[in-house]
């Protein structure tokens, strides 16, 4: 057990085969060594081992809290849910915001550890320290909105006042390989196939009754003091500031018209960029309006709401308000996320700008459960097979732009109920195997890109190749230098540096992950703030170096999962469009001739980490304090799944 603050020293480990719930405490040493939430997450996976099959009953779905979770500390709400991918077979934590993570914490939890596989479908009811599981069967099939409608009547709960919910839609259930899970309406743990895996366990969701168990700081006065010096630093930058910072006015979708100026959006699956310098050397039909899906443009047109997180100043959340027409009916849609990247998948990577029904298609993929970055760029990529042929022999593709068809395909995705859309809920890895389409797939290690070009921000590059969840931008989020200069500015195009600049964010993300807050404080806080809260939440009296030493030391766990698993290091490639001398960037300026140089980087990142081409000797294993012998559940060597036979 651990005495540390912020932690209710309380798991519960269910095992859905038996029904069983058992209580635990968490390990001191693991805590001090992994912090919680991520780090904690990733351990409880590790120690599951990596030979699992993610989508059988011996993978673990874990759902941590870390020590900040629920507390005054700023943009607190978070959780992590820690799994095995089966999108990619790697080790995968994915987050949400809203007010799960907070309440799980006040009902008395640090976290919830599914195993085993339910006969029947169940939903799990979290209350004053005790887990019960309840019959499903009345759930199944449903969407999130409906799911979410029919438990606040069940329970007489009220969703934003004492009753979170975390569900999946008919995409987990049907073990879309990149499922997600949804708290409340709209705030999902997208990437990674998490809800694949609560899908095959067959536990559609999970009720929290709030509680009135905050922790309290070890240390008032230290973190007092941090937490003053958070909130004057998010209040001052300009990217966070309430009610004047980018992030507050037009969310996370702000980027698209910065990233668009600078040749670094992705179109037509990847293959062009939609800048100003590239405009006269693209194609003709090639003419995609990303402006026209632009955080400002949503914000001038059909905003309605500004929602927040527990414990968030920013509300980024941009909720929306449309109607279309769609398939001779009138259809109005109220929906709460217009991200950046969701818009980017749906919208100019697949050759689309209507702003509106991108805003529909966002909405679908939440009340479905699918990851709207994933399921938007399969889309595109089919676009790009179905111009080349190579769907023929389904007698069924997309033409680009085609966004009516777009949302007949997101609805066959989440139920696999044609050829089209069970191949493509499979994922890119898959699809390329099966209709020799690997000039076509933008995956790393099996996940796709997100909404950068590394040909323009060579630190996403080395960022996409090395991230442990596959292709992301958010392991270690380099676009921060590169496009907004926090906490520097640095040059996009310029891959010296590059490596070490990756692994210094993939740390400091791997600490906020794990406390558990989001990332978006990172564009105002620093090591110093971070050191601060910590250890006033937890009484501890860590350095920033331990600190950091901290996130090197989770990142790694995470690599070496992966090393077991099959992965050496040889996955961590691009795409051949973003690195092969024929796809060097036309137009003028900045961009003009550029390639990303992923090797050079590779080079540089390896040497900063201590790994052996992408494996982590067992000295770097030792030196961080990692285990590596008895009582880890695996050894070195149990070797595990190859990447392709997950």
């Amino acid at each position: 057990m651990t005495e540390l603050g912020g932690f209710q020293d309380h798991v519960a480990r269910v095992d859905l085969s038996t029904g069983d719930v058992r209580y635990e405490g968490i390990d001191d040493e693991d805590a001090k060594k992994y912090i919680g939430a991520r780090g904690l997450g990733v351990k409880y996976v590790f120690d599951q081992g990596p030979e699992v099959d993610p989508l059988g009953p011996d993978n673990l779905l874990a759902f941590m809290n870390g020590p900040l979770t629920g507390t005054q500390a700023p943009m607190s709400g978070r959780i992590a849910v820690c799994t095995k991918s089966p999108l990619t077979g790697t080790v995968t934590d994915s987050h949400h915001g809203g007010w799960s993570g907070a309440r799980l914490k006040w009902s008395g939890f640090d976290g919830l550890l599914f195993e085993g596989r339910a006969d029947e479908p169940v939903y799990a009811v979290v209350e004053d320290g005790e887990v019960e599981l309840h019959d499903a069967s009345h759930l199944w099939g449903k969407g999130i909105h409906e799911t979410r409608d029919r438990l606040e009547e069940d329970h007489e709960g009220s969703y934003g006042k004492n009753m979170s919910m975390m569900a999946i839609g008919p995409g987990g259930e049907n073990q879309v390989r990149y499922a997600c899970i949804i708290n409340e309406d709209d705030r999902a743990s997208g990437r990674g196939g998490t809800g694949g895996v609560m899908g095959s366990k067959n536990l559609k969701a999970i009720v929290i009754k709030s509680g009135t168990k905050m922790p309290k700081p070890a240390d008032a006065e230290t973190f007092t003091e941090g937490y003053q010096q958070a909130m004057q630093l998010i209040t001052e930058s300009d990217v966070t500031a309430p009610n004047e910072g980018g992030l507050s006015l037009y969310g996370t979708n702000v980027l698209m018209n910065l990233t668009e100026e600078m040749d670094g959006l992705p179109v037509r699956n990847g293959k062009f960029t939609s800048g100003h310098s590239e405009a006269e050397a693209m194609p003709d039909d090639v003419n995609v309006d990303p402006e026209g899906v632009s955080g400002e443009n949503v914000r001038e047109n059909i905003l309605v709401d500004e929602p927040t997180c527990h414990s968030c100043p920013v509300a980024c959340k941009k909720e929306t308000e449309v109607t279309i027409e769609r398939k001779g009916e009138e259809l109005n849609v109220r929906g709460e996320s217009y991200e950046y990247e969701s818009a980017y998948a749906l919208g100019p990577n697949s050759m689309n700008d209507d702003r509106d029904k991108i805003a529909v298609m966002i909405d679908m993929c939440n009340d479905l459960g699918i990851d709207t970055i994933e399921a938007g760029n399969m889309i595109a990529m089919a676009m790009e097979m179905t111009e080349e042929g190579k769907l023929d022999d389904l007698g069924e593709g997309i033409e680009w732009g085609d966004v009516d068809h777009m949302m007949d395909v997101i609805e066959d995705i989440a139920h696999r109920e044609t050829e089209l859309g069970d191949l493509l809920a499979e994922g890119a890895r898959r699809i390329a195997e099966r209709h020799d389409a690997h000039d076509n797939r933008l995956d790393v290690k099996g996940q796709t890109i997100a909404a950068y070009d590394p040909r323009c921000m060579k630190g996403m590059g080395i960022g996409y190749a090395t991230s442990n969840r596959g292709a992301c931008h958010l392991r270690g989020y380099t676009p921060s230098a590169e496009i907004l200069g926090i906490p520097e500015k640095v040059d996009p195009y310029e891959w010296e540096g590059k490596g070490e600049l990756c692994a210094l964010f993939q740390d400091m993300h791997a600490i906020s992950d794990s406390f558990d807050i989001c990332k978006f404080n990172a564009f105002a806080e620093g090591i110093e703030e971070y050191v601060n809260q910590y250890n006033g939440m937890t009484g501890r009296d860590v350095t920033e170096d331990e600190l950091m030493e901290t996130g090197d030391r989770i990142y790694t766990l995470e690599r070496y999962y992966n090393n077991l698993a099959g992965f050496d290091g040889s996955d961590d490639s691009l795409p051949n469009r973003f690195v092969e001398g024929d796809n060097a960037m036309p137009g003028q300026g900045a961009s003009e001739g550029q390639l990303c140089e992923l090797d050079q980087m590779k080079e540089e990142y390896y040497e900063r980490r201590g790994w052996v081409d992408g494996v982590v000797p067992d000295e770097r294993l030792e030196e961080l304090g990692i285990d590596i012998g008895p009582g880890t559940g695996v050894s070195r060597g149990s070797g595990g799944a190859t990447p392709a036979d997950d």
